[in-house]
């Protein structure tokens, strides 16, 4: 760590050098600083006013000029700044451009819109999501523009479709936030997608119109579910299922036990159409049209078969994206893939740090919240991990007998994209796949020889009814797939939890990755502490040792055992906390820990030096006379009545509602978690 340090120093004299060779590769700095302008913009605790945005848009007069017209030396800096200011402001006009009604409160009424989304929850149940609606009693001006609803009871007479107006009796409430502060919010995502309630119905879902033929912007959402429904039926059961989604991008059919399997063997981004797909479709359309081409003689002497190629793989995907629907990831690994297609077109190099540049700033000036999303990080983690591994390749490949080379290079791939996203998928969804390459050396090779060149072979055989035959195989490789994630993921220690790390820790390590890949000399050592400061960030940063959710209804205590909770119910955020806390036990086993005490509906310890009571239920009001008294920190999951309650420190539901979630550090300092995007703007209006 000295010599770095040492070098990091050293390397100031050559600043100015330094300065005008980076500009020579600033087509690779600028997505690292766009994304350090929309991280920024995420980050802020408040959403920036007018003012905010007209200083950032001011200032990117002074520091472009000096990009394009300043001193050689200061041109690189001056770049930089100006794409992150840059990256701010899309960041905040793509927020508010996005933006619908979220609906302010909990409802219970009639429920009627257009189908515009299928899919199944976690709980596994069947999902709507519903536009054009029509909510008893709520004023057109403050309906949310879309909301998703969880099908539960018996719904076998329903059979959705994209385009469907239905109506129902069910339950709405506006998105959740954080479980805790700085984890997961989905509230941000919700606005996002445009989403302004969730919910469920325990109703029988009734059909009041059916789809609209000439509605083009969701024909080819029907033609994927009905392409979905077609291909469940030659291939019935999971294996089915799970061709569905490899396909058409439909994940409606796959049951939890599966997608739960595929998660514990590290194998679930193989049912998320993603690069991989994409690549695997576009690769094989290339290769097939080339090889044709070439075959023929004479032709490839005369045209360009290779741009041909291109062509028709740049075709194919445009239909695969069209098929399989608008889903962020889907739209991500096209325009890699279309990138990297028009590279081959333009006599560039198709695999390349460049071309990945260029992709990103696509997707980031396009969607910048794709910054915050897994799929993003561990799409781009990979590749650039691929990309840096092909030129070790190139000086051990030649070296191995022919017969080895192929395995060779899937070991090799799979471990470089395995450790590239292994903290990524830790940091996110706090586990690790302890043989998660086992199952991918397993199961991709299959995937990328038998089951999407089958399902490409079956989708241009069709129309001529000859699909049966690529379809069984496909299922065959698919049938193989899935017995590969259950056989994994049944082994003893097949997954492992982590805590979930502070929230720095990932952008740390995301920069110092940055930074260590590109920059040169002692830039490159720099990037290296800030890997190292980001991991030990990670492991010595303790979880937060009181926690209360969002709405009061669970409180958890650090204790000898592990968390305990005080009391069993709200499942989910209680799940939450086990998950960041890196700890498997069930929200029932740390209910039962010890640590709080007295009957269900005020519960009590003694924390901080100070009594800490949690009061639920209806009777909670008739105790809180008893637990408010001084120093005592009371939480209660319903409006406090009316009264003087100033003799403790009460958070009752309205309060913790404008808060948010809860923690506090051993010490007793609470901290609250930020305010989402959607909160920020929507309650600013």
């Amino acid at each position: 760590m000295h010599a770095w340090a040492r070098a990091a120093v050293a390397g100031l004299d050559d600043l100015p050098a330094a300065m005008a060779r980076a500009q020579l590769d600033l087509v690779l700095w600028m997505p690292v600083a766009l994304g350090l302008g929309i991280g920024l913009y995420f980050l802020a605790p408040q959403e920036p006013g007018p003012v905010v945005y007209a200083v950032a848009a001011v200032l990117c007069i002074p520091t472009g000029w000096s990009w394009l017209r300043g001193p050689e030396g200061a041109r690189f800096p001056a770049a930089l700044v100006t794409l992150a200011l840059l990256g701010f402001v899309l960041a905040g006009q793509r927020a508010h451009q996005v933006g619908a009604p979220v609906l302010g409160f909990r409802y219970y009424g009639p429920i009627e819109g257009r189908i515009v989304a299928i899919d199944r929850s976690g709980s596994d149940h069947l999902r709507l999501t519903l536009d054009q609606l029509r909510l008893d009693r709520i004023a057109p001006e403050r309906r949310p523009g879309k909301v998703r609803v969880s099908l539960h009871g018996d719904q076998a007479h329903l059979h959705p479709e994209p385009g469907q107006r239905v109506a129902l009796t069910g339950h709405l409430q506006p998105p959740n936030g954080p479980a805790e502060p700085g984890g997961f919010d989905f509230r941000r995502l919700a606005w996002f997608q445009g989403l302004g309630a969730v919910g469920y119905t325990r109703s029988p879902v009734l059909q009041l119109a059916p789809p609209d033929p000439s509605d083009w912007q969701l024909a080819g959402h029907r033609l994927r579910m009905r392409l979905s429904a077609g291909l469940q039926a030659q291939l019935p059961g999971q294996a089915g299922a799970v061709a569905a989604a490899l396909l058409t991008g439909d994940r409606s059919g796959i049951s939890d036990a599966t997608m739960q399997a595929m998660r514990d063997s590290n194998l679930v981004h193989v049912i998320s159409i993603s690069g991989l797909h994409m690549g695997m479709v576009a690769g094989f359309v290339f290769a097939a049209v080339r090889l044709a081409l070439v075959a023929a003689g004479r032709v490839a002497l005369v045209w360009p078969v290779k741009k041909i190629a291109a062509c028709a793989a740049l075709v194919a995907a445009t239909l695969y994206l069209w098929v399989a629907g608008p889903q962020v990831a889907t739209q991500r690994a096209y325009i890699m893939a279309a990138v990297m297609l028009l590279a081959v077109l333009l006599n560039r190099r198709a695999f390349s740090l460049r071309t990945l540049a260029l992709a990103a700033v696509i997707l980031l000036v396009w969607e910048p919240e794709s910054l915050t999303e897994p799929g993003f990080q561990m799409s781009f983690a990979a590749t650039i991990a691929l990309v840096l591994s092909l030129g070790p390749w190139a000086q051990i490949g030649p070296r191995l007998p022919k017969w080895v080379r192929p395995m060779a290079m899937l070991v090799l791939t799979s471990v470089v994209a395995g450790l590239a996203t292994a903290p990524i998928t830790a940091a996110q969804f706090h586990r690790i796949s302890e043989y998660g390459l086992l199952a991918n050396l397993l199961a991709v090779p299959v995937m990328g020889v038998l089951v999407m060149p089958m399902g490409v072979i079956a989708a241009v055989v069709a129309p001529l009814g000859l699909e049966a035959l690529p379809l069984w195989l496909m299922g065959q490789g698919v049938a193989w797939m899935i017995a590969v994630a259950e056989g994994v993921a049944a082994l003893d220690g097949a997954v492992v939890a982590i805590a979930a790390p502070a929230r720095a820790v990932l952008p740390l390590l995301g920069f110092g990755a940055c930074i260590a890949v590109l920059a040169r000399g002692a830039g490159s050592s720099f990037g290296v502490l800030i890997l190292i400061l980001g991991a030990l960030l990670w492991f010595t940063t303790p979880r937060p040792f009181l926690l209360i959710a969002p709405e009061g209804e669970l409180v958890g205590v650090v204790t000898d055992e592990g968390r305990a909770l005080s009391k069993s119910g709200a499942s989910f955020i209680a799940g939450r906390w086990l998950e960041a806390d890196g700890d498997e036990a069930s929200a029932e086993d740390a209910a039962a820990r010890p640590g709080f005490e007295g009957p269900r509906g005020a519960r009590k310890l003694q924390v901080f030096g100070r009594r800490l009571w949690h009061l639920t239920g209806k009777s909670a009001g008739a105790v809180l006379l008893e637990a408010c008294t001084a120093d005592a920190l009371v939480i209660l999951d319903r409006a406090a009545p009316e009264g003087d309650w100033r003799g403790c420190d009460l958070w009752d539901l309205p309060r913790l509602r404008r808060s948010g979630a809860l923690a506090f550090d051993a010490e007793g300092l609470p901290t609250t978690a930020n305010q989402a995007v959607g909160q920020r703007l929507w309650s600013g209006r």
